[in-house]
């Protein structure tokens, strides 16, 4: 039996005067990338040298203006990796680097050779506060972890002051989620006066859930109970660094900005230790897809994809949300049916906003194509088949058509599983447009008798077939070319068949375009109906073959 006993519920705080439930994300934060330190760290083979100035490149590239690239003074390659972008000239004014650091004297001091020649930098540095690291890993009480707190900040402060760079300090109560809050607001505000916080010179108050321990909605009360109590409040930038131990990393990041935090610290993608840090990326796409400018550039999502899993070695999720391979894809048959109306409406409508069932996003708005939307297995039906004729190769099948030529396919899909486009098409022309056995349709005259003939009939036409390789030919009359040949059918195969409904359109624009017609045909006699299809650059010629398609698909040829 599962032994659930063994844990105990993390606590909550009772904070009922809580406002951010009522609020909205309605501009990007500061984003900070730690793909660099927290995702690196985090990597079955970390990034040697070359891909880390490759990712920090792009990750300039992409908009970030905070980059923290690593440990240097617990690290060689990260100390190395740091000169050459500083000796290089390769940070541009507009980005801040920042360095992790321990509150340790020794490790302090190496961090500030580390970024001698830059112009501006953040050194972060952090301790943990949560009372089960205070008693198992330290043995220390609050007063203790505070001194390391104040001692850390005081030597970052002596060095600052002699640095002929700007430095930002920024301070992380590592473990947040499992402190005290009375606490947490000790041991920061210690940290703010000690740094000597003004509106001009802030100290980033970093408020990690380094390890998911509750609902995201007990973070975003834990943000908020910390936003409102800080003191000289415009003297701290708050920002949130949420891991994603319960699955629920962005939600809580969303819900900590709702709360008051100004900065979110991440990777691309969520890499980070255990599960995971917060995914920048999909909340910036979230944000996107509510009208809000993320401000990142994430426009070109493949290329995203290709330089993260080259340089980190992962493979992205095939079902990541806006990133993942099938995340734009439709196999059930009524989502499919939805995007294929909704598509249409929008085109129809002009609509100048994206309205489209299923998806949130047009995946063309970030680099992605249409092509993926809908793919063909076993669950789907008829309206994503007729989706894939439609927008692959340009025809509109009729309604009542869908089903018949979807049971085609699913037969196939049952048989191998997912059917691709090209696959359909095939099918396709195997039942209707190659149907030309055992009658096969080869020439058409056609003749105006209106005005010659007392007949009810103004058209003749003049037929010329194969009927299994022997060539025959039959004259007709009727009311148009389709009655005609109908009728001199009827009479040559000794069958009473009927037109029920008839369709065409262009398959291509120009002067060598080609039409597409639709014959829905019945067999009086047996009362089965079926679809032919015949594509030709004259309307009428397409139309016979339509026919004869049908006629064959019925099985009337053999009689």
């Amino acid at each position: 039996m599962l032994n659930y006993k063994r844990y105990r519920k993390n606590p909550v705080i009772d904070y009922p005067e809580r406002e951010w439930p009522c609020k909205e994300i309605e501009k990007a934060p500061i984003w900070c990338s730690v793909d660099l330190r927290d995702g690196n760290q985090a990597l079955i083979d970390p990034m040697i040298v070359s891909e880390k100035i490759e990712m920090f490149q792009y990750l300039i590239k992409l908009g970030f203006k905070e980059i923290e690239i690593g440990f240097p003074a617990a690290s060689q390659i990260e100390y190395d990796f740091l000169r050459q972008l500083i000796e290089r000239k390769m940070i541009p004014d507009d980005v801040c680097v920042q360095v992790l650091t321990q509150c340790r004297e020794e490790l302090i001091e190496r961090t500030f050779a580390s970024i001698e020649g830059c112009k501006k930098a953040i050194v972060h540095i952090y301790n943990s506060t949560s009372t089960l690291q205070r008693d198992v890993v330290f043995g220390m009480g609050r007063k203790e972890i505070t001194e390391i707190a104040v001692r850390g900040t005081q030597m970052v402060k002596e060095r600052a002051a002699k640095f002929p760079g700007e430095i930002i300090l920024e301070y992380s109560p590592e473990s947040f989620t499992g402190t005290e809050l009375d606490y947490a607001l000790e041991i920061c505000t210690a940290v703010q006066e000690t740094w000597g916080a003004t509106k001009e010179n802030p100290v980033i108050i970093n408020l990690p859930s380094t390890v998911e321990t509750n609902t995201p909605n007990v973070y975003a009360d834990q943000i908020e109970w910390m936003n409102r109590h800080f003191k000289d409040r415009e003297s701290i930038i708050l920002s949130v660094h949420p891991h994603n131990d319960r699955g629920t990393g962005v939600a809580s990041a969303e819900l900590a900005m709702l709360a008051g935090a100004e900065r979110v610290e991440g990777t691309l993608f969520g890499n980070g230790e255990r599960t995971g840090n917060v995914d920048i990326l999909n909340i910036a796409y979230n944000m996107f897809s509510q009208g809000v400018n993320p401000e990142l550039n994430i426009e070109k999502i493949n290329e995203i994809i290709e330089i993260y899993e080259r340089c980190c070695k992962i493979p992205i999720h095939p079902r990541h949300p806006y990133a993942g391979k099938l995340v734009f894809t439709a196999f059930s048959g009524s989502h499919q049916d939805a995007i294929n109306k909704g598509v249409k409406a929008m085109k129809e409508r002009g609509s100048e906003h994206w309205e489209v069932p299923y998806l949130p996003i047009d995946p063309s708005d970030i680099g992605r194509e249409y092509e993926p939307i809908v793919r063909i297995n076993s669950q789907s039906g008829k309206g994503g088949v007729a989706f894939i004729m439609d927008t692959y190769f340009g025809f509109k099948l009729p309604k009542g058509m869908h089903r018949e030529f979807a049971d085609v396919i699913q037969m196939i899909s049952e048989e191998k599983g997912e059917v691709s486009p090209d696959e359909i098409m095939q099918a396709f022309r195997e039942e209707y447009l190659q149907k030309n056995e055992p009658i096969h349709f080869r020439r058409l005259k056609v003749d105006d008798l209106s005005g010659e003939t007392q007949s009810e009939f103004d058209t003749g036409v003049l037929v010329r077939y194969t009927d299994k390789g022997v060539e025959k030919s039959f004259k007709a009359v009727g009311n148009g070319p389709i009655d005609a040949v109908q009728r001199g059918l009827r009479e040559e195969l000794g069958v009473r068949i009927k037109v029920l409904d008839y369709e065409e359109h262009a398959l291509q624009s120009g002067s060598n375009s080609q039409a597409a017609a639709y014959i829905h045909l019945l067999d009086s006699d047996s009362g089965k109906v079926t679809y032919g299809v015949g594509v030709s650059s004259n309307i009428t010629r397409a139309s016979v073959r339509a026919i004869f398609s049908a006629v064959n698909r019925l099985g009337l040829g053999e009689k």
